[in-house]
C-alpha cells in the first residue's frame, strides 16, 4: 500500500513570504524536521541532517514525545522505507523502481531532504538530458575569455552533491540515453568525477550519495547496463495491496490539493471515488473485483497518481460548473481520458468494458450513462 501526501499551498505560505504552488519538502514541511532534529538524540551518518531512525520516521509519520505529529509522507511497508534509509548510509546508491504512480519521485525527494536538508541538487531524466547535467558544463563566455579554468566550469548537482557531502537525485534514469547513464559509473564505483580539461578531479567528501528512481513500463526506456545497476541496491515500491488503501489513498490526496486550489470540499464524493478506483483497478488487474469477468487491460499504467488527477479534476468541473457536488458526469470524461491512451484499441477495451461490466452493475446506472455521453 502506498500514498504520497504533498504540502498544500496553505503550508507552503508557513514558510516564506509568498504561496510557492509546489514548495520544496524541506520548505513546506521545516516545521516538522526541525522538531525531528531537536528531539533526535539517535547516532547520525556524517553530514545527516537526522538519524536514519529519524529520517524514517519523518516519511512515514508518528508522534515524538513532546506531542508534535509527525505527517505520513509515505504510507506503505515500513521495511522498504529502513531499507532505502539504510542504503544511503551505506556506500551504494538507491535505485526507487516501480510502475508510474507509486510516489517515487515524492520519496526521493523528501528522503533528500530529511537527509540532506536540501532536495533541489536535481538532474531530470530525458531522451535529451547531455552527459553535461550529469558532469559539468561550461560558462562559454569565460571559456573564450580566460580558457579551461575552474571560474568557467558549471557544477552538475551531482558535482556539487559529491563536493558537499549531500545526497543527488536523478530522476527517470531509465529515459537518460544509455552512454550518459553510464557517465554515473565511475562515480558511484569510485566516488570520484575527472575533470580532464584541467588535469584534476572532484572527489566525494562523506555524506555523498544519489538517489535515482526508474520505470520499465513507459515507452522510451533505455535499460541499465548490469554494470550501473550492480552499483544501485534496488527498492521496488509496489501499488496499493487493497481497493480500500488505494480509496483511501486518492481520497487523501484529492482533499489536499483541494485545499491548495481553493476548491470546496466535495459532500459524499467518496462515492465516486471508489468508482474511479474501482474501474482502474479492474482494468489494470485484467479481472472484476469479484474475479468472474476476465477483462483485457488497456495501453496505460492506470496508476494511483492516475486516479487522484481524475478526481481533483472532476472536483474542480463540479465546485466551477456544477453545484459542488461530485458526481459521475464530473469524471467521466477524465476516466475515458486516462483509459484510451490508444484511440483504436484502447476504445474497444473501455467499449466492452462499458457493456459488459458497468452497465451491469446494481447502483452504476447514472455513472454508465455518464460515460456513455463522453464516449460517443
Amino acid at each position: 500500500m502506498t500514498v504520497s501526501v504533498e504540502p498544500t499551498s496553505v503550508e507552503a505560505g508557513e514558510t516564506g513570504p509568498t504561496q510557492a504552488l509546489r514548495p520544496h519538502a524541506e520548505d513546506a514541511f521545516a516545521h516538522e524536521l526541525a522538531a525531528l532534529a531537536a528531539q533526535d538524540d539517535r547516532p547520525r551518518p556524517t553530514r545527516w541532517k537526522l538519524s536514519p531512525w529519524a529520517v524514517a520516521t519523518y516519511l512515514l509519520g508518528g508522534t515524538l514525545p513532546d506531542g508534535t505529529v509527525i505527517s505520513p509522507k509515505y504510507v506503505g511497508p515500513r521495511r522498504l522505507v529502513e531499507v532505502a534509509v539504510t542504503t544511503l548510509a551505506t556506500d551504494r546508491a538507491l535505485l526507487l523502481l516501480g510502475v508510474p504512480g507509486t510516489a517515487k519521485t515524492w520519496v526521493s525527494e523528501h528522503l533528500a531532504a530529511a537527509v540532506s536538508g536540501d532536495s533541489t541538487l536535481l538532474v531530470q531524466g530525458t531522451a535529451g538530458t547531455p552527459e553535461e547535467a550529469i558532469r559539468y558544463g561550461w560558462n562559454y563566455a569565460q571559456l573564450l575569455a580566460h580558457g579551461p579554468s575552474r571560474d568557467a566550469l558549471v557544477p552538475s548537482p551531482v558535482m556539487r552533491a559529491m563536493a558537499d557531502g549531500m545526497t543527488a537525485r536523478v530522476e527517470e534514469l531509465t529515459r537518460i540515453p544509455a552512454d550518459v547513464q553510464d557517465t554515473l559509473i565511475t562515480i558511484l564505483s569510485e566516488k570520484t568525477l575527472p575533470i580532464p580539461e584541467l588535469g584534476q578531479e572532484v572527489q566525494a567528501v562523506r555524506g555523498f550519495n544519489l538517489i535515482a528512481t526508474a520505470n520499465d513500463r513507459d515507452r522510451g526506456v533505455n535499460d541499465l547496463s548490469s554494470a550501473l545497476r550492480r552499483r544501485f541496491n534496488t527498492v521496488v515500491l509496489p501499488l496499493p495491496e487493497s481497493p480500500e488503501a488505494e480509496v483511501d489513498i486518492v481520497s487523501r490526496r484529492v482533499d489536499q490539493i483541494g485545499r491548495s486550489l481553493d476548491l470546496p470540499a466535495a459532500p459524499d464524493g467518496l462515492d465516486e471515488i471508489r468508482r474511479v478506483v474501482t474501474v482502474f483497478r479492474e482494468l489494470r488487474d485484467g479481472v472484476t473485483a469479484d474475479g468472474r469477468t476476465k477483462l483485457k487491460s488497456p495501453s496505460g499504467t492506470l496508476s494511483t497518481a492516475e486516479a487522484i488527477s481524475v478526481v481533483t479534476n472532476g472536483l474542480a468541473l463540479a465546485a466551477h460548473f456544477g453545484d459542488g457536488v461530485l458526481r459521475p458526469g464530473d469524471v467521466a470524461a477524465g476516466i475515458l481520458g486516462a483509459v484510451v491512451r490508444d484511440p483504436a484499441a484502447d476504445r474497444v477495451i473501455w467499449q466492452e468494458y462499458l457493456e459488459t461490466v458497468v452497465r451491469e452493475r446494481d447502483g452504476w446506472k447514472d455513472f454508465y450513462r455518464a460515460c456513455r455521453e463522453v464516449s460517443v
